[in-house]
């Protein structure tokens, strides 16, 4: 990883830091900074890693190994391989093609952690083509068949 790349995604965990610290924030920065990031995105069988949970699919993204290391311990499984991707074409390139089939997508970053962050399938952070308004958020929220989570890949099926 270059040394810019590095000084990248500590300022991203430097302002999730800071979010979660005091509840406040500029969170246009915060999208700003995951887009200019490269972040490790957890890979099984050739799939990502994603969960579905509330009506839209979650894809699986970490600011450091040890970030993708702890969220893989708290459920018990193998690290599984980080690839890893700038979060522009992850928002830009990846989310579109997930959401192709089946559903709104967002991203989870830091999984799991303290400083976690979602980024929800909505205007100004998806494109627009693949957001949801926040009437068809509220939809989507309210139109849950059962509480919890159902773990697929990217594609929409059963994933580890």
């Amino acid at each position: 990883m270059s040394a810019d790349a590095l000084h990248l995604r500590t300022r991203l965990r430097t302002r999730l830091a800071e979010l979660a610290e005091t509840g406040q924030g500029d969170l246009r920065a915060a999208v700003g900074e995951f887009r200019r990031s490269e972040v490790l995105v957890p890979v099984v069988d050739g799939s990502v890693l994603s969960v579905e949970m509330g009506g839209i699919r979650w894809l699986f993204a970490f600011t450091d190994e040890a970030a993708l290391e702890r969220f893989a311990q708290a459920r018990g499984e193998a690290v599984p391989e980080g690839v890893p991707v700038f979060g522009a074409r992850l928002l830009d390139q990846v989310v579109p093609r997930v959401a192709k089939s089946g559903g709104p997508v967002g991203i989870a970053v830091d999984a799991g952690s303290a400083t976690g962050m979602v980024l929800p399938p909505v205007p100004g952070i998806v494109p627009d083509a693949v957001a949801l308004d926040a009437v068809a958020l509220d939809a989507v929220a309210l139109d849950t068949a059962a509480p919890g989570a159902v773990e697929t890949d990217g594609e929409g099926t059963a994933g580890s």
